[in-house]
């Protein structure tokens, strides 16, 4: 850059009312070749943007100060197969615009495209194509850093456990994932030991789990849109979460898994299901269900075979998981709406849609659970009762289950003789007669008709 264009920019910095103290940086264009993208940075000073030309600039790079690393349309930073393509060290830092390529394949190394060093704090990784490294973005420690507006396409080949994932953060306060597209590889965002975090409008699919969450409280899952994953939320050991206006689309074996998740407001969330072919997760190393309903560990595969099925397996699984507050969620297409397990309690659940799901709900227990609250419970498409006085809420109390229901989740095999006179004579008195049902839950306010259906910001028209 000449000096008299940096005289020129800094006349009109000042022109528009710049504020004492602020340093306007150069500008540096480096033309696609061998090395010369790291030589730039090394000799460019804080605050100032260097920028890739359109072509290929071979060799990881480093950010060791303040400063901007943009791509022209085109441009390209491919690494040599070993460690990170990009090494972000500087606070403040940002990396924008390139398509990152060629990371190592170490997964202790967490080799990645883009890797944001914990003393890198509030660094930016903005609008990259990121594809075919082992982890995308990993926020290794670096707190306020963001990951924003980013296309990620991780690995395509070989098993899914071998594969990195598409954000990963690990003990970054206050860092963001936000607006970017996640596809292939591992999970689309795993967060471990970290707070304050926000992972909103983003897309995930052809992954393990869309956000999988470990260890990180206090933060917030909104409006992002899970599309054909094995999993779409998987929450776990994590406190005070709100998690809003969430999309699974046909998961194929839960919409939301809440394990040792406590004191969250889950509101305003839709899973959906539909007709799975059951060949559509054979390949690439895809698991049977392993510990608590999830995918099991080892990558093993799993046979094809013919047919197709209602999925997702369950639009939500709560393990454990206590005092949260389910509100104005839409369920629909299940095997099973909700899952309960393993003494969750405490749990508000009131002005939620269970609608066309196989079984409403799964709840395997002797304790009542009454699933209303101040005169409102949810809707359940499946409830045959009757609104005479026209309040909104029917006459009489719905339960999901009965004794049968729990004979067969106990006994599967039972199910031969699910049609025979004697079940038949049980069910009937069961209606006959309520003080013989057994506990379970029930809700004594169920709603006529279903209340508006969500429509996340990150779902589209």
């Amino acid at each position: 850059m000449s000096d008299r264009r940096i005289l020129v920019l800094a006349g009109l910095a000042l022109l528009s009312g710049s504020p004492a103290g602020w340093a306007l940086g150069a500008e540096v264009e480096v033309a696609a070749g061998e090395g010369s993208l790291q030589r730039a940075i090394d000799a460019a000073a804080e605050d100032d943007t260097v920028v890739a030309a359109a072509g290929l600039h071979r060799g990881s790079i480093v950010l060791r100060k303040r400063l901007v690393v943009e791509g022209r349309p085109g441009a390209v930073v491919q690494g040599a197969g070993a460690g990170s393509v990009i090494r972000v060290e500087a606070p403040g830092a940002t990396v924008r615009g390139l398509t990152v390529r060629g990371s190592g394949a170490d997964l202790e190394a967490m080799d990645s495209g883009v890797f944001v060093a914990k003393d890198a704090k509030g660094a930016v990784v903005e609008r990259n194509r990121i594809e075919g490294n082992l982890f995308g973005i990993y926020l290794h420690g670096a707190e306020n850093a963001i990951a924003r507006g980013n296309t990620i396409i991780g690995l395509r080949e070989g098993r899914m456990n071998e594969a990195g994932n598409g954000v990963s953060v690990w003990n970054a306060p206050g860092a963001k994932v936000i607006e970017n597209d996640i596809s292939y590889g591992r999970d689309g965002v795993f967060s471990i030991s970290s707070k304050r975090n926000l992972y909103a409008r983003n897309r995930f699919h052809d992954v393990r789990f869309a956000v999988h969450y470990m260890y990180t409280n206090d933060s917030e899952i909104s409006d992002n849109v899970s599309t054909g994953n094995a999993v779409g939320y998987a929450l776990m050991y994590s406190n005070h979460l709100v998690v809003r206006g969430n999309v699974s689309d046909r998961d194929r074996d839960q919409g939301f898994v809440f394990n040792y998740a406590n004191g969250s407001q889950i509101l305003g969330n839709r899973v959906v299901g539909g007709l799975q072919p059951a060949e559509r997760w054979t390949n690439r190393g895809s698991r049977p269900p392993g510990e608590h309903g999830l995918p099991a560990a080892d990558g093993a595969g799993v046979a094809a075979t013919a047919g197709a099925r209602l999925g997702p397996e369950k639009c939500v699984f709560i393990y454990n998981a206590n005092q949260n507050r389910f509100r104005d969620n839409w369920f629909e297409g299940c095997e099973i709406g909700i899952h309960f397990t393993a003494g969750s309690e405490g749990n508000e659940v009131v002005g939620n849609a269970f609608v066309a799901n196989r079984n409403q709900v799964k709840y395997v227990g002797t304790r009542y659970l009454d699933w209303s609250k101040a005169g409102r419970g949810n809707y359940w498409s499946d409830n045959p009762g009757f609104d005479l006085n026209g309040d909104g809420v029917a006459d009489t109390a719905y339960r999901p289950n009965d004794l049968i229901d729990k004979v067969l989740w106990t006994a599967p095999t039972a199910k031969v003789l699910v049609n025979s006179p004697a079940v038949q004579v049980i069910r009937w008195a069961q209606a006959q007669f309520p003080a013989i049902l057994p506990g379970g839950v029930v809700d004594s306010k169920p709603l006529i008709a279903p209340p508006p259906r969500p429509s996340p910001a990150a779902a589209g028209p």
